[in-house]
Formats: structure tokens, sequence, C-alpha cells
């Protein structure tokens, strides 16, 4: 008899509006089966006004038309770092990101601004990175007065630079990835230390609005895409999973419970690879279907 697939929960959170208003909802769906997810948290400010850049991007229009990114973000989000200043999410969010902490999910950086980081990290130099991600760092230890054992890049956004940062800072693991399994990841000719935990299922926000994926078959399209006995991992992000698509996040989870699924944690299964021959694979800059841009993807594995 096959192994039930395993299935981690990792949310991220992008935004002030989303760490406001969407980490209760999800904690609640969480809480309901005993899942422990993965929350990871911008860090800094706010500043989602300025992802308006992105309209050269192939493929932004397509998105924007079928999410409906007013619905979903709010106007005043979109006028953030713009039209108004960017809040600064963790300092104005410390007690909703602890409580998260103290319902006993996992806590790890997303960044310290989304879209600098998102936008900007290619043309920035290690030394940059490095400053960026020490930002993200004291901040997340002024609000969990612990260090970060995770993070998990915006916009699934990595190269060697950000790799080298990540390994200086001796993190558990990371989830900067789109892909199919933990690996330990390889740039052209360089082997980093910190495991990856790659996201493996398609996000919520690029399948909505398609055709292809009515909205009312979504949960069945996630059961069926499970690979049993192997780590499946789910990416949601606060602003949708917690907000206006937390019904259907409820159900989703209602579904892959019924369906014999065992929900388990990013960080465990990082831990009970400690000292296992875990693969080596290439991770390049490619694209996912439903999402504009490049990003980080694992393409193959070296033994």
């Amino acid at each position: 008899m096959a192994e039930p697939a395993r299935l981690a929960i990792k949310i991220d959170v992008d935004t002030d509006r989303g760490t406001r208003e969407g980490l209760a909802p999800l904690a609640r769906s969480l809480d309901r089966h005993g899942i422990r997810g993965t929350f990871l948290f911008s860090m800094g400010p706010d500043n989602t006004g300025r992802a308006i850049r992105r309209v050269f991007r192939p493929g932004f229009f397509a998105k924007v038309s079928r999410t409906s990114v007013v619905k979903l973000y709010g106007l005043r989000t979109l006028m953030n770092g713009v039209l108004l200043p960017g809040p600064d999410i963790g300092r104005r969010n410390a007690d909703a990101m602890r409580a998260i902490a103290n319902a006993g999910h996992e806590t790890g950086i997303h960044c310290w601004d989304h879209v600098r980081w998102q936008d900007g990290l290619a043309g920035m130099s290690v030394d940059a990175v490095r400053r960026d991600f020490a930002k993200a760092r004291s901040a997340y230890e002024r609000v969990f007065r612990a260090p970060a054992r995770t993070a998990g890049a915006a916009g699934w956004q990595a190269d060697a630079k950000s790799l080298e940062v990540y390994d200086e800072a001796g993190l558990d693991y990371a989830s900067d990835a789109r892909g199919t399994g933990p690996f330990v990841p390889r740039v052209g000719s360089r082997v980093f230390r910190t495991l990856q935990m790659p996201t493996t299922l398609p996000t919520l926000d690029e399948l909505i609005g398609r055709p292809e994926y009515p909205e009312d078959r979504l949960i069945d399209f996630y059961l069926d895409r499970l690979v049993p006995g192997a780590l499946n991992a789910f990416t949601g992000h606060a602003e949708l999973e917690g907000m206006h698509y937390a019904g259907w996040f409820g159900t989703f989870l209602d579904a892959a419970a019924a369906h014999g699924v065992r929900f388990v944690n990013l960080a465990d299964e990082a831990k009970a690879l400690a000292g296992t021959s875990v693969p080596v694979a290439d991770m390049v800059q490619g694209s996912v279907d439903g999402r504009s841009g490049t990003m980080a993807v694992q393409v193959s594995s070296i033994q």
C-alpha cells in the first residue's frame, strides 16, 4: 500500500494588511487540523505600490487582470511606498506575529522590503544583499526575541549572492525555490550548505481566474497533484488564503485531511534529513506557469 502524501503548509506574509488581517484566519484553519505551519514574514517597510514597475514584465497584465489585485490587496496597500509612506510591518504588527509563534507555528524571514528584494535582487551586490538580510534578521530578533532559523525569498528570488548570505547566517534550511523535493543548491560550480525545501505545488494566485482551472475544481486539482510518499509543499499567502480565499483554504485543508494526507512541518522534515544524503541540484533562473518573470527553480540532481 502506498504511503500517504505528506503536505507542508508555508505561508508568505507580504504586506502590512496581510499581517494585520490574514494571520488569524489562517491560524484558525491550521489549528483545526493540528497543523504546524511555517509563516515567513516581511519584516520592514510595505512598499507594495512600487511593484507597478513590473508592468514591463511578460505576463504581468494577464495576472493582474485575472487575480483582481485591488480586491485582494486593497487600494491602501497599493498606495504604500508611492502615494503613502510604506508602513514598518514588523514594528506595527509585532503582537500579531508573536501570536503565530505562541500558537506553535514555525516562523522565519521572508524579506526586509518585499518589492526591493523581488524586483532588485539580481542587480544587488553581495554586500547589499548582506545588509538587507541583516536588517530583516535584526527586526526578526526584535519581534521574536530569538534568531531566525529559516527564510524563504520574496517572489522566489534567490541566487548565489543570497545563498552565500544564508550560509553565513547558519540557517537550518531555506525555502527559496520552486522544485520537486529537498535539495542542496548548486549555482554554477558552487555548492552551498543551506538545505532548500522548495515549493512543489502551484500557488493559488497562479491558477485563479484561468478558464482551464475553474475555481470549483481547484481543490480536486491540488489533491490530484499530491505525490504519495513524498514531501509536497504548498505556499499560501496571508493576502489570499488568509483573506478573500480564507474559506477556500479551510475547505482545502478539510478535503486534504479526508483524502488521507499527512500534514507535516518543513522544519521537522528538514531536521529528519540532517546527516542523510540529500541530492545536490542545480538552482537556476527559470519560469513557472501562471507567474510573471523568472525565479529560482530546481532543475536537476547530481548524486
